[in-house]
């Protein structure tokens, strides 16, 4: 199997998301090869504290398929999940989750609380970081510089 990527696609949400003023965070969930659900940050927007991309595009997959776990469903995240996003990303037993940038602040997989790593943590996806970090990095970076640079 080759691997291909959906990271440009998660990419694409996260400018979105960057330019409604949302933290740019972006975030695509794919079955058998193809994207199925796809989001950037909408806290803000939607005046909702868990409207964090992954959570988005785990319902709207749940939504499509009716059904509450995503066996074998990949989610490509422009940033590490955080605590609760990971505990979501576990619930919904997705199996292989693909992170750009590493959060040493919020994060919740290799960083912090490393939820995963928990006895109490149900299902455990594989995990691969680093995939697309420079564009995503990129992107938190020129997005908190610009916020901080307003008067």
């Amino acid at each position: 199997m080759v691997f291909a990527t959906h990271m440009n696609v998660a990419l694409k949400e996260a400018e979105a998301a960057g330019a409604r003023g949302e933290v740019p965070v972006g975030a695509a969930l794919a079955l058998d090869g193809k994207v199925i659900a796809r989001a950037g940050n909408r806290c803000r927007e939607l005046n909702d504290p868990t409207a964090h991309a992954e959570v988005l595009v785990i319902r709207e997959a749940c939504k499509t398929l009716s059904k509450e776990r995503l066996e074998g469903a990949e989610l490509y995240v422009t940033l590490e999940p955080c605590p609760m996003c990971a505990a979501a990303i576990s619930a919904a037993r997705v199996a292989r989750l693909y992170y750009g940038a590493s959060d040493a602040k919020s994060g919740g997989v290799e960083q912090g609380p490393r939820v995963f790593e928990h006895a109490q943590c149900h299902h455990v996806p594989e995990v691969y970081s680093g995939i697309g970090a420079t564009a995503s990095k990129a992107l938190l970076e020129a997005f908190f510089t610009a916020r901080r640079s307003k008067p």
